[in-house]
Order: structure tokens, then sequence, then C-alpha cells
């Protein structure tokens, strides 16, 4: 008979190997913690998602308020469409009304219209292929300096201005994405189900529940009027609760996971609140939350931006609270008789490779997003100091920063919570058993009597 003392022997290096950032929460289930334990933690967590809940029912909008169109932006009434032809034409004959040109060509207006005269320009038949005006044709005049070109049997976004000439009715507003979009959602879900398989399929559905609390339940909410912090938090909320609860089980291990982001979520609320307030930001910087403004000017724009920054740090809140307190669970599977302060230790070194991955990543998204705004910043030769006292830069940092104290906060307080809590189980006290927990907690037992 096999001695289970040999069991246990090779474990140990096993935790780092599961945070290459590929998560052990993704191997094998987690062992059962004891039933006081499970109380204490059901005692947390259903007054919260009862809260949660409550909320969801107080603030449910119904949809989102009716408005009459402006027909700026995006508040158009627009079509789909296609090119059935493109001809070209000396600009000369399609820009004639317009003013002539000085011959200037050392600035862009100059250029522009000296292109609007001697150029070649395209002139596209463009017929309307879905609503009440399906099958009308209209024609689009495309200068040879426009950033969009058209093409014969390209679908194309039309817009509709029912106010104007009946010749100038509708314009082409953007091209018809719709199904190279499609291809790649659904290479994306083949390829989570691929990997992830039942938990690639959970986490689709995880996905989906994101989006439907964001479009039935957040945007129409702040739409009519309630505070965007406590819609953002109500929503947030749900969609943590729904996402890792359904990806990840409803076990201990989760729960912590939930009071991790829970807790970190509130520090960026606060945080995120005092500075917004400090910096004066108001939220409304660009055409689209002044369009925004001026049709709901109710709308706490800054409350927006808070409500923002909360939602857009959750994602990675719960990446890194998984991963922290999955990390703790298998370093107490690996060695049973180690302390809360030694897996807290263990624990936090796995989490500070995870920090330094994370707050890059989060400020090269925001980078990302804001790089034709930092390159017109750089066309002008400003200094780094006038580019971040913008209040549009300075969104994008205190959005950055407030972010990342909650993701780097959270490293330690998930810790410390996943440590207490896992360091308290005791045999006898409740646990039920474990084939994964058990071989090795009889082998410490036996070694101890040798």
């Amino acid at each position: 008979m096999t001695s289970p003392q040999s069991d246990p022997a090779p474990q140990p290096p096993q935790p780092p190997q599961g945070h290459a950032h590929g998560h052990t929460h993704s191997h094998g289930p987690a062992a059962p913690v004891s039933k006081h334990l499970r109380k204490v933690i059901a005692a947390v967590v259903i007054p919260f998602a009862t809260a949660v809940v409550v909320g969801l029912i107080a603030f449910w909008p119904g949809g989102a308020p009716d408005h009459e169109r402006t027909g700026v932006g995006f508040d158009r009434q627009t079509q789909d469409g296609k090119v059935v032809q493109v001809v070209k034409v000396d600009c000369a004959d399609v820009n004639a009304a317009q003013v002539p040109p000085t011959g200037d060509t050392s600035t862009p207006s100059g250029r522009e219209a000296v292109n609007e005269q001697e150029g070649e320009c395209a002139k596209a038949t463009v017929e309307v292929t879905s609503g009440d005006d399906k099958g009308r044709k209209f024609v689009e005049v495309v200068q040879p300096d426009a950033p969009r070109q058209l093409r014969e049997g390209q679908g194309v976004v039309v817009a509709y201005a029912p106010d104007a000439p009946r010749d100038l009715q509708y314009s082409v507003t953007d091209v018809n994405r719709k199904i190279p979009m499609t291809l790649l959602a659904a290479i994306f879900a083949l390829a989570v189900i691929a990997v992830g398989r039942l938990r690639g399929v959970m986490a689709l559905v995880a996905l989906a529940v994101s989006f439907a609390v964001l479009t039935l339940f957040i945007l129409p909410a702040i739409l009519q009027g309630s505070n965007p912090l406590v819609v953002a938090v109500i929503g947030a909320s749900a969609i943590m609760l729904a996402a890792l609860y359904m990806c990840h089980g409803v076990t201990a291990r989760t729960s912590v996971a939930v009071v991790g982001t829970l807790i970190s979520l509130l520090l960026i609320g606060l945080l995120g609140s005092l500075f917004i307030g400090w910096a004066d930001l108001s939220g409304n910087t660009d055409d689209n939350t002044g369009l925004i403004h001026g049709l709901y000017p109710d709308i706490d724009m800054s409350g927006l931006l808070l409500a923002g920054v909360i939602i857009g740090s959750l994602g990675v809140l719960d990446d890194v609270t998984v991963t922290q307190t999955s990390a703790v669970w298998e370093l107490h599977q690996a060695d049973p008789q180690m302390g809360w302060r030694g897996l807290y230790r263990a624990g936090i070194r796995i989490g500070r490779d995870h920090i330094a991955s994370v707050v890059n990543t989060l400020v090269l998204a925001y980078a990302g997003a804001a790089l034709p705004l930092l390159l017109l910043f750089s066309i002008a030769q400003s200094s780094v100091g006038t580019v971040a006292n913008s209040e549009l830069v300075a969104e994008e940092i205190v959005r950055t920063l407030v972010g990342s104290i909650g993701l780097v906060a959270s490293v330690p307080v998930t810790t410390v919570l996943a440590a207490l809590v896992v360091s308290a189980d005791r045999p006898g006290a409740g646990t039920s058993s474990s084939t994964a927990a058990a071989p090795a907690r009889t082998g410490r037992g036996r070694r101890r009597k040798a």
C-alpha cells in the first residue's frame, strides 16, 4: 500500500505556475471551507446581493425617454444604403456654385479650395435599402481630398433630414460595417469556446449579461435623470455578481473575490468623486458630451464621468481579485499548515507581478484611446504641463490614476481577505471531505505522529 506521505511532495511549485496569467482559478475545484465560514461569507454577500437587486428595481428606467431628433451628430434618423454607381467628374462642374479659390495653397483651406476646382471628384449614386423610402436614389459628390471615398457596391449608412429640400434629404454619413464586425465577433466567440470550453461559454453568457445591464439599465436610467454615480455603482455591482459567479461558480473563493472587488470599487468611487470635484472636471469636453448636455441638460456630466471611471475599472478589477484569491487558495492546498501571514506574504509576491502588468495595461489603453488628441498637442508643440492641465487630458489622467490606485489596492485587500478566510478553515470544523485536500492533511498528520 502506497504511503500518503509522498503525495503532497510535488505540489508546492504549482502556485507560481498557475499565476503565469493563466489564472489558477481555472484548474480544478476549490477545496470547501467550513460551515461556519460559509455562514460568515453568506452574511456579507447575501445582503449585498439583495441591496443590488433592490437598487435595480428602484432605479429601473423602463426604457430611454423620447425626444425630438436634432439632426446633429449621432442624433439623426439613419437608414441603410448601397452605392450603385460611381462616376468620375471634373470638380469644377460639381462645385461651380462654391466660392472661387484664392490660389493660395499655403493653408489647408486654400489647398482644399484649389482641389474643389481643379481636381477630379466622384459622383456617386446611392440607393436607400431600408425604411419607408426603400428604393429611392440620390447623388452624393465626394471631393478628391475627402477621408472616405465611395466605391460601387459598397454598403453605406445614410442620414435622413425630413425638413430639408427633397433632393437634399439624404446624405451618406458612414460606411456599413455590419458584416466584418459580425464576422469578427463570431471568430472571437469561437476562439473563447474552443479554448475555454464550458467556462468560455459561461464567459460569453456573462458578457451578454454585462451588455444587457449596460444598455437596459445603466444608460436609460442616466437618461431618465437618475444620479449617474448611484446607477453606475448598482449596475457595476450587478455585472460583477453575475460575471464572477457565472464564470467561477458559487463558492467561498468567488465570494472572497466579490468582497475584494466591492471594497476596491468603493475606493475608486471615493477617490474619483474627490479628485473630479477638486480638479473642476465638468465631463463636458467634446461634441458628443456637448450634444448629450444639450439634449438632456439635467444630466450631471461630472457624475457621468465618475460613472465611466467605475465601470471602466470593473473589468480589470475582476481579473485581479479572482487571480489573487485563487493564488491564495492554491497555496493553502499545497501547504495546509501555512498560517494566514505566510499565505499573505506568498500571495502578495504574486500580486506584485500582477500589479506591474495591469497598471501598464490600463495606462496604455487610455493613452491609445487618446492618441489623436495627444498627436494634436505634439503638433502644437505644447509643453507637458500645458497638455496635462487641459481638461481633455486631465480627465484621462484622473481616470487612469484613480483606476490604477483601485487596482493596486485590490491586491493586498483581496489577498489578506483570502488568507484570513482560507487559513481559518481547520479539519473537523465542519468542512466537507475533499479528495484534493484530504491526502495532504492526512500526510501532514502522519508525519507529525511519526
